[in-house]
């Protein structure tokens, strides 16, 4: 490959705004877990509400992440990454003002409906940017360590914002980074030329999707403290489950209607694609075996080495902030290799790392943990990466935010599952670290076959089909 590309400096002013966007939505995936107890004193709050004010977050980002590709492909990715900052930045205003819990819960949701707009846009906008595909490497390797830096250091800000201020300033902080987004996306980021459609898009699919992912992941969450039997648990399973098969047969019918008056949410012949379908089912395995495995490490470096939340907070800094290593290791050698030989690496890695795991007891020492903290950490962060390649090249232009919407969407209900299943194995066990050696084989055993797939996977791909294909 011709190595000229490597060598062309990136756009840096349109590259920050994106990295921006995507940095606010990790960031507020892990920063109020520290509030938490400001939150509840100051507010009055009870378990269930806190409960909400975390997982309603990532509930409405999951159940409108699809809505957001469709509207982002719609309407023009730059106006709906705006509209995805602005409602966003007001939400933060409104968390920030909050008089009680229910009013905070709204003000998360909102933040959530502003993630899921954002982050497709934010994906499609990446693509359009930097057309080149060895400079698009680049770009992601960029926008991904920037993720991976504001997950690892949610809990350290919100942290440091608690103790100088208290829990409303964790959510201040979201207004001058917002600001900053939007101020760069009009100066550097060309609105660009109108594609009419002579087709609506399928409100029916709209919300059927909605319901079905808002019910499977609210499912998912209240299936860690409830049970999997819980009847709750088991009918939001069955409202989930009916409505996303609805979607199907509603897509493939509308699909089918060549030259129909409104266009799916989704086209089924996406899935044609062996290298988009493969990239998506890897990246709910990474997030399932990960995230899942995270929460496990955070209960044992809590409960079973009764390590305080900063102590603990130090203990995983070593696998959350892998993303400063493996994006200038993507950065630099993704251009040459192409994304499968990385995402394999990774993969085979990740799954070694949580093979440490599975010998892991309460007095097992801290240096003997590091291997499987570092390489699990690098292991996903790369697969991450890679994936996020993948699906960036496969998808067309026209598709791009409805594309990347169903990759996070696999990756968000990915790591729901992990989380309730992987806490269910711990609380049902006879001693927690039994639960946490189970997890841990099935979490490598989730990288494994993600490995096969990426092995499996031909190196090149054409585009997905288009709609008339």
């Amino acid at each position: 490959m011709d190595t000229t590309h490597d060598k062309a400096p990136l756009a840096l002013a349109p590259l920050v705004a994106l990295s921006l966007g995507y940095f606010l939505v990790m960031l507020d995936v892990t920063v109020v877990n520290v509030a938490l107890p400001d939150i509840r004193a100051s507010l009055g709050a009870g378990p269930s509400a806190l409960q909400w004010v975390v997982d309603g977050y990532s509930t409405v980002f999951a159940a409108l992440l699809l809505f957001g590709g469709g509207a982002a492909d719609r309407f023009g990715h730059r106006r709906v990454f705006l509209t995805g900052l602005g409602l966003f930045s007001g939400a933060s205003v409104f968390c920030g003002l909050a008089g009680s819990a229910a009013l905070l819960i709204v003000g998360r949701l909102g933040q959530g409906a502003g993630a899921a707009l954002l982050v497709p846009a934010s994906l499609a906008l990446l693509q359009a940017t930097f057309p080149d595909r060895a400079t698009r490497a680049r770009a992601i390797a960029v926008w991904g360590a920037v993720a991976s830096v504001a997950f690892g250091a949610g809990p350290a800000v919100g942290g440091i914002l608690v103790a100088g201020s208290d829990w409303r300033a964790v959510f201040w902080l979201n207004l001058p980074l917002g600001g900053l987004a939007v101020l760069l996306t009009l100066r550097h980021l060309p609105a660009p030329v109108v594609r009419g459609r002579a087709r609506k898009t399928d409100p029916v699919g709209q919300v059927l999707a909605v319901v079905g992912l808002v019910a499977v992941t609210g499912g998912l969450n209240e299936a860690g403290t409830r049970g999997w039997t819980s009847p709750l648990v088991l009918s939001a399973f069955a409202v989930g489950a009916a409505a996303l098969v609805s979607l199907v047969l509603t897509t493939r019918t509308l699909e089918a209607r060549v030259g129909g008056r409104r266009a799916p949410l989704l086209r089924p012949s996406m899935f044609r694609s062996r290298s988009f379908t493969s990239a998506t089912v890897i990246g709910m395995l990474i997030s399932l075996g990960y995230y899942g495995m995270l929460f496990l490490a955070t209960l044992y470096f809590q409960q079973e080495r009764h390590l305080s939340a900063l102590e603990t907070g130090l203990a995983l800094l070593p696998s959350v902030c892998m993303g400063l290593i493996a994006a200038p290791l993507f950065h630099r050698v993704a251009p040459r290799t192409g994304p499968y030989a990385l995402m394999a690496v990774g993969l085979v890695l990740g799954a070694a790392g949580f093979a440490g795991w599975m010998f892991t007891g309460p007095g097992t020492p801290y240096p003997v943990l590091l291997f499987a903290l570092v390489a699990t950490g690098l292991g996903q962060t790369m697969t991450a990466l890679a994936a996020t390649a993948v699906v960036v090249d496969t998808a067309n232009v026209s598709d791009a935010g409805v594309a990347t919407a169903v990759f996070n969407v696999a990756r968000q209900v990915g790591s729901t599952v992990g989380v309730a299943l992987f806490g269910t194995f711990a609380a049902t066990a006879h001693h927690f670290t039994s639960g946490l050696r189970l997890s841990a084989g099935i979490a490598a055993a989730a990288f494994a076959l993600g490995a096969l797939l990426a092995l499996r996977t031909r190196p090149a791909s054409p585009k997905l089909a288009g709609p008339t294909s």
